[in-house]
């Protein structure tokens, strides 16, 4: 694969994880507002989990940008 497709690929993995972590920030958001403490706990963890992954696609696609 050619470093533009490569790059290309890790663009649109980070962006992919970056929503997933958005949609679980949103959801433990609701979970507060409906004083439901536990389930934003979950969703607060899958959104950090989400967010480390995308900041590792996002620092791997900008470094390939930048080559």
């Amino acid at each position: 694969m050619s470093n533009t497709h490569t790059a290309s690929g890790l663009h649109k993995q980070a962006a992919g994880d970056h929503e997933a972590a958005a949609k679980h920030h949103h959801k433990a958001a609701e979970c507060h507002d409906q004083n439901k403490a536990s389930d934003a706990k979950g969703s607060s963890k899958s959104a950090m989990d989400c967010s480390n992954t995308a900041q590792k696609h996002s620092t791997e696609a900008c470094g390939m940008s930048a080559k």
